[in-house]
Formats: structure tokens, C-alpha cells, sequence
């Protein structure tokens, strides 16, 4: 895991693409530029970064500030793993390193504001990795195969400790 770089552009732009195109876990429009992807995915948050291996970037996050002024204590992450790496682990070391990462930072706490409930195996990762659902939108997105799904707000604080990805 370390830090991206402007010239991880080019190979985060196909796993951004490919994810905000289907349009089943990210409330992005599917048919947003690549500048304005990188923008939102490199340029925006607080930090990003990419896990590596063989050369290859496999998976990628971000981390933001979710709300100005007295919210900013509080971050927001987002996590885009590559289909060949899918189902080994990454993103719970991806989110793991997110949380180090966040208390390094000086955050508090970390909130995911819109996990769709058709993501099941996000849930069940960030549950066991210690977030709690603390809330539901209800049809929130209007998912292209499922219809109207619900969305969860998840909520960890980053001072207690929790379940580890290890």
C-alpha cells in the first residue's frame, strides 16, 4: 500500500471506469469523463492510495474530510477493487490501512454515508471489520438490475479497538 502518484492516473482510470459504469455500488454518474472521475477519485479527497502488486496496481482508496467545519473530525473513504483481485482480502487490508491512515491524519472517526444494501459482501466486511449501521435511506438508489435498493450509513470510531483485517 502506498500513497498514489499522478502517474497512477492511467491505471486507476480503468478501475474507476469500469466500477461507476455498472453503477451498482457507487452513487456516480455512469457516464462521468475520465477527468472528471480522476478529479473525484485523485484530486478531491484528502489522500489516496493504491495497492500494488507485481507492479500492478490491484485496488485503490481515498480518504476525505466527510463534512467541513465542526464534522471534520470524521472521515469518509471509498475502496475500488480490481476484478482479479476480488475475493482475496484486499479490501479489508485496504481498509484496515484506511484506518491507520485516518488516525495518522488526526481523524476521529470514519463514516460510509451511502453502502447499498445489495452490497452484502461490503457489509459483511465492514461489519466485521467494526462498523456499526447506524442508519437506512430507504430506496435510496435505483440500482439497473435491482430497482430501488436502500442505502446504510456506517459509522466506526477510530479510537476504540476493533476487529483487525489481519
Amino acid at each position: 500500500m502506498r500513497l498514489a502518484r499522478a502517474t497512477d492516473a492511467d491505471a486507476i482510470w480503468p478501475l474507476l471506469r469500469d466500477v461507476f459504469r455498472a453503477s451498482e455500488t457507487y452513487a456516480v454518474d455512469p457516464q462521468i469523463s475520465k477527468d472528471a472521475a480522476l478529479n473525484y477519485w485523485m484530486t478531491q479527497p484528502r489522500a489516496v492510495y493504491v495497492a500494488e502488486e507485481n507492479g500492478q496496481i490491484r485496488g485503490t482508496y481515498y480518504i476525505k474530510t466527510n463534512q467541513p467545519g465542526g464534522g471534520a473530525h470524521i472521515c469518509n473513504c471509498g475502496y475500488i477493487v480490481a476484478p482479479e483481485a476480488r475475493g482475496r482480502g484486499l479490501a479489508a487490508l485496504m481498509c484496515a490501512h484506511s484506518q491507520d491512515e485516518a488516525r495518522h491524519l488526526g481523524y476521529k472517526a470514519m463514516q460510509f454515508n451511502f453502502v447499498l444494501a445489495s452490497n452484502e459482501g461490503a457489509i459483511r466486511l465492514w461489519h466485521r471489520l467494526g462498523f456499526e449501521t447506524i442508519g437506512t435511506i430507504h430506496e435510496a438508489f435505483d440500482h439497473p438490475q435491482l430497482g430501488f435498493v436502500d442505502a446504510h450509513i456506517m459509522y466506526k470510531s477510530l479510537a476504540k479497538i476493533g476487529p483487525s483485517a489481519k
